[in-house]
């Protein structure tokens, strides 16, 4: 193929196909596909700003009958370590959140085959109730699908539901790859890719803002990485007119210590900087119908994120006042707000609070 031309092809945003998609991945030089999806984020986020935002993950629980490979947090209902978050926790936690000038509780946790719908609307509710100016990012597809399923009612039922309760956004955690193949190694008893991305739909016929994920750097081929890409790219061009979708994109790549996936990998596969870079500009390059592009300081350190921002990607995401999934399986970086603001400027971006809509505050 010729790369002058898919690049031109990008830089008019068109949709690209899995092998154009693959054959720039893999043949274009690094710098040169930074550039290019350098470019392309001037298209859709002009100038030389970079968002973020100061919200606190919250796990509802930590029991989940899952058993992820990749997953050291979850534990089984019988366990001595195993708990449900108390709503006295919740209000001390919501209210050191609101000290530090955040609005958004990030709620999610294992599946645990006790709790159904009638559990989380009471906890929305009642968060809502003693603090009416919360936002809720809260559960994702796989919780979704195991609610659903456990009330004998369908997706758009589930999801009514809970925005009747007061969800205002729903996360795109659980995407992993879509692609059955690495699901059926990962993360067998999480819903499929087409149930993932059939709540999504859902999500958006309701005009709930969503965001997407992929965790990258395990057992996926580089094709499985494009594939969920386009699979992403192409339910947002199925959304309503004026409905929000998927808000952004955010790829991170996969902490293996002490998972059984890491210990079941035939070889200790480390995803370097580098590789993260080209995911990023990838994403930028191959996702021509969303606007901005997260990258995960969490999961590569904030010298790589901001990197990143010269990478196509426009967002750092939060602060993250707590969070403790992926930092179970290793993540030790760690930032507060004026490490984020700092780490922008020094990049030469200037700091932007937001939303959850990503709209500036």
């Amino acid at each position: 193929m010729n790369l002058p031309n898919l690049c031109r092809k990008a830089l008019d945003l068109q949709f690209l196909s899995a092998e154009e998609g693959l054959c720039l991945y893999e043949n274009t030089p690094l710098a040169e596909l930074m550039q290019l999806a350098a470019n392309l984020r001037q298209i859709h986020v002009p100038g030389y700003s970079a968002s973020w935002q100061i919200d606190r993950n919250v796990n509802i629980t930590n029991v989940c009958f899952s058993r992820c490979l990749f997953c050291n947090f979850c534990r089984k209902p019988n366990s001595n370590e195993a708990y449900i978050t108390s709503y006295k926790e919740y209000d001390k936690k919501i209210k050191e959140l609101f000290e530090l000038g955040g609005e958004q509780l990030l709620l999610q946790g294992g599946m645990h085959p006790e709790l159904g719908l009638r559990f989380y609307t009471a906890l929305f509710r009642n968060l809502k109730k003693n603090h009416p100016t919360l936002k809720l990012h809260a559960l994702g597809p796989p919780e979704i699908h195991h609610i659903a399923k456990k009330e004998n009612l369908n997706y758009r039922q589930t999801l009514e539901a809970l925005v009747a309760a007061g969800l205002d956004s729903l996360p795109g955690a659980g995407a992993e790859i879509l692609s059955d193949r690495v699901r059926k190694i990962i993360s067998p008893a999480k819903c499929n890719a087409q149930q993932w991305l059939d709540v999504m739909r859902q999500a958006h016929a309701l005009n709930l803002p969503t965001s997407a994920t992929m965790m990258f750097g395990h057992v996926e081929t580089e094709r499985e990485r494009i594939e969920h890409l386009i699979q992403i790219r192409d339910l947002q061009a199925q959304k309503p007119e004026n409905a929000h979708g998927f808000t952004a994109f955010i790829p991170w790549r996969f902490q293996s210590k002490g998972t059984v996936l890491g210990q079941k990998m035939q070889s200790n596969r480390y995803t370097s900087a580098q590789e993260y870079l080209r995911m990023i500009a990838i994403s930028r390059i191959m996702l021509p119908n969303i606007v901005n592009i997260q990258a995960s300081w969490l999961t590569t350190g904030i010298d790589t994120a901001q990197l990143a921002l010269y990478a196509g990607a426009n967002d750092l995401g939060s602060v993250m006042i707590e969070e403790n999934v992926v930092s179970a399986a290793g993540a030790t970086h760690k930032i507060d707000i004026d490490t984020m603001t700092v780490a922008i400027s020094q990049s030469g971006f200037t700091p932007k609070l937001r939303n959850q809509k990503y709209e500036y505050i």
